[in-house]
């Protein structure tokens, strides 16, 4: 559907360069400018430095003199204002007012069901007015809209950034005509095939025989526990090589004889002490000896 950003008395020209880097990437290009500060405003470098590359949106918008021209060719036309007034186009919420326009019931509530719809025929255009930074949109110019889109916020802080804005109702419009999909940021999964599992699991179990965790003869339901976690698991070919390794290093370690920790030794008169060798390579002793007593003849 043909759509349009009309952006009405702007004054600060990073606000234009945002709103058309919001509007790029949510796929519209149509933009329009009402009487902006800044004649250049298109070319100031603070609009382009905040267009962050939507320089194609910047080149084919367009400045005019009144709304009235900004409108031209469109039938349907949404004022954003979230000033109470005591007069003017119904206020609604953007998601709801989408769905109604384009008859999409099933996103509707019971109580959007039951509200009367201004008509039962779809637009074939939508323009999306926003006023100045500082003021809004004047009375006169909500007054000639179909609907007020107020965006749902904090009771309590509703003010939004003027780009900011038209990113969420861009946005919530996009996902209304049926949105992008979202892309992959990386390559689909390849899963290992069944052979690849049944061969890693042939290693688990020889590796898990090998550390003493599986009995052979007593291997009870472990193994096909394993093959059933590992099939939850959904395992690429990568992740199996992994498991192969895990499986091959317990296997390595099993094989390696563990060294135990030589028993200290008592000499036979009770001293606790240990052995050592001299410089000839004879014994030597470090124990300590009881004394032995004196001999009845003195000697």
């Amino acid at each position: 559907m043909k759509t349009r950003f009309v952006l009405i008395n702007t004054s600060h020209a990073g606000n234009v360069g945002a709103t058309a880097r919001a509007m790029k990437v949510m796929g519209f290009g149509d933009l329009v400018l009402v009487a902006p500060r800044w004649a250049n405003v298109l070319n100031r470098e603070e609009t382009i430095q905040r267009a962050s590359g939507a320089l194609d949106v910047l080149k084919n918008a367009r400045i005019v003199a009144t709304l009235d021209e900004a409108l031209d060719g469109m039938t349907h036309l949404c004022a954003t204002a979230m000033t109470p007034r005591d007069f003017g186009p119904p206020t609604k919420a953007p998601r709801a007012h989408f769905a109604e326009l384009l008859g999409q019931t099933d996103l509707l509530s019971k109580e959007e069901l039951l509200a009367p719809a201004a008509t039962g025929l779809k637009p074939d255009s939508v323009a999306f007015l926003f006023g100045s930074e500082r003021f809004g949109m004047q009375n006169d110019d909500v007054y000639r809209c179909h609907v007020a889109l107020s965006i749902p916020t904090d009771p309590k802080f509703g003010s939004l950034n003027l780009a900011a804005a038209v990113q969420l109702i861009a946005y919530d419009w996009r996902e209304a005509l049926g949105g992008f999909s979202v892309q992959p940021a990386t390559a689909e999964a390849k899963l290992a095939d069944a052979a690849e599992v049944a061969g890693m699991l042939k290693h688990w179990e020889a590796a898990l025989t090998d550390i003493g965790f599986l009995d052979p003869a007593s291997p009870k339901k472990l193994m096909p526990r394993l093959n059933q976690l590992f099939n939850r698991a959904q395992l690429s070919p990568e992740e199996i090589h992994i498991l192969r390794g895990v499986a091959k290093a317990m296997s390595q370690k099993a094989a390696v004889p563990q060294r135990r920790a030589a028993p200290s030794k008592v000499s036979p008169l009770g001293g606790q002490g240990s052995t050592g060798t001299d410089e000839r390579g004879g014994s030597i002793s470090t124990g300590k000896t009881a004394k032995p007593a004196d001999t009845p003849d003195g000697k």
